[in-house]
């Protein structure tokens, strides 16, 4: 057992309020810079959309991620005998179009012109070539109703759903949104790593953060078609690719990072997991239907006296494993089963889970009837909601809706539980069967409901100690050998160091 730790997140989707804080917190510190004006590390998206860069799910198209093929795992995008030739052609690549032109304005223009009959403007210029540009696209383009007929439709989620239930989210009197806000994932087993010929992609070994080199990279842009979550960018002006940092400079003192600190909703929740590094390859090569719950068996116990002392005997310390004791994104994922991975079926196992939400209930018109509700009930069956199971299956559950449903029937069990205490209009022994029948106690759902809506700063940010000393150790290890350097291309968790 290679006991490892791995800063880990929670988005809790039913608080989000998609008010974009999160996006401008992390724009002003981060991506203020020439060159990096569409490198949204932090955005928030519209769902059912299709998302930024445009259709990024599309692994048909962009080919992000990991396949299995003859029982063996392999890159999608590029391989020892494709990379030379991806450097004058790769077909995967998002271009600029996939993103935006990114553009400023001719105040010059606006300010000085000369007197006159018309209103003198400010033309849209691209900070790129500096010419003339038409706005066709920009970051959150889709927002809520802004696109649900042209971007909206085009979700690679709806797969699988019936004409019934795509009408369903989109038809005027039943359209429902609900915000997606997306980091890098600091995935367990990260493509972007593997993919990179000169090794400048890396995985922290002392807190599993994936971070790009600087002075390595050499712009060959492999990491950002590899990742099929499309978190890696490439800086236009500097020759540079860059990503989420999850900053680390504000992690190594004991703060949050800026997106976290600064939401509006406190949706977030960041703690760290320990994890069994040798089991990654053998999960990965599951098929797709089991490879939701696969991912959660990755995580280890830190309660467990013999997982603490194979942490331990891996350099792991005592602070570390405490911190995983207390993390809040542990109690979300393992031992509440809430929260889920974004397309594990990309086998790059995210470490940035997601409590799917609960939707409102469907609703009816007959000619010019008025709007009538599906459901007599205050709370309705998940079966009735405007978002379709299957959609967040698609999303959350590699297709499978078992996870989703699990996790959306205890949120309801909770939801009656607490109406049943606070306002007494619901019966407590109904709301005592739907906990029984949800998996939960009454125990464990007022301990949802505590760090779910009565959270302290410190109970939703449970922040390691860091310690550099275990990524040397780390880096000296004699299975660290297979890591993604020069032309590689492994297929474990990365180098460390």
């Amino acid at each position: 057992m290679n006991v490892r730790s791995q800063v880990a997140m929670v988005f809790h989707l039913d608080k989000c309020i998609g008010c974009h804080t999160c996006s401008v917190a992390c724009k002003n510190i981060w991506t203020d810079r020439k060159g990096a004006e569409y490198m949204w590390w932090n955005n928030v998206e519209t769902k059912p959309g299709t998302g930024y860069p445009t259709r990024w799910e599309d692994q048909e198209d962009y080919q992000g991620g990991w396949e299995v093929v003859g029982g063996k795992l392999r890159l999608k995008s590029t391989s020892k005998s494709k990379i030379v030739f991806n450097i004058f052609h790769n077909p995967h690549m998002p271009s600029m179009d996939d993103y935006y032109q990114p553009w400023t304005y001719d105040y010059e223009t606006l300010f000085n012109a000369p007197e006159g009959e018309d209103q003198p403007v400010a033309r849209p210029i691209s900070k790129v070539t500096g010419e003339l540009v038409q706005i066709e696209s920009g970051p959150n383009w889709d927002d809520d109703l802004g696109g649900s007929q042209v971007y909206a439709d085009n979700d690679p989620n709806l797969e699988g759903l019936s004409e019934e239930q795509r009408a369903q989210l989109s038809s005027v009197e039943r359209l429902v949104m609900f915000y997606l806000p997306r980091i890098c994932n600091h995935c367990l087993n990260p493509s972007c790593v593997a993919s990179c010929p000169s090794g400048a992609m890396y995985k922290r070994g002392e807190d599993g953060i994936v971070l790009v080199d600087q002075n390595r990279c050499r712009a060959w842009r492999s990491c950002v078609s590899a990742c099929p979550y499309k978190k890696v960018y490439y800086n236009w002006f500097a020759g540079k690719a860059e990503k989420c940092i999850l900053c680390y400079p504000r992690l190594e003192t004991g703060q949050a990072p800026a997106c976290f600190h600064s939401c509006v909703g406190r949706i977030r929740y960041l703690g760290v997991l320990l994890y069994d590094a040798d089991r990654i390859e053998e999960v990965a090569l599951k098929p797709d239907s089991e490879l939701a719950e696969a991912h959660r068996s990755l995580i280890l116990d830190p309660h467990d006296p013999l997982v603490a002392a194979a942490a331990r005997a891996n350099g792991i310390d005592e602070a570390v494993i405490e911190s995983a004791r207390k993390s809040p994104v542990y109690k979300f994922v393992k031992e509440w089963g809430l929260a889920l991975p974004p397309h594990v079926e990309y086998r790059t196992f995210p470490m940035l889970f997601y409590v799917p939400p609960l939707s409102p209930v469907m609703s009816t018109r007959a000619g010019s009837e008025a709007i009538s509700h599906g459901s007599p009930s205050l709370f309705h069956d998940i079966d009735e909601s405007r978002i379709p199971v299957q959609y967040l299956a698609n999303l959350f559950g590699a297709g499978e809706e078992d996870g989703v449903r699990y996790a959306l029937r205890k949120q309801k069990a909770v939801r009656w539980w607490r109406r049943a205490r606070t306002v007494g209009d619901v019966d407590e022994a109904t709301a005592l069967r739907m906990l029984d029948e949800a998996d939960c106690t009454p125990e464990q759902a007022e301990a949802i409901y505590q760090l779910t809506t009565l959270c302290s700063f410190e109970e939703r940010f449970v922040i390691p100690p860091m310690h550099r000393e275990e990524a040397i150790a780390m880096v000296q290890d004699p299975r660290e050998a297979q890591a993604s350097m020069g032309f590689g291309f492994s297929t474990g968790t990365g180098r460390s160091i």
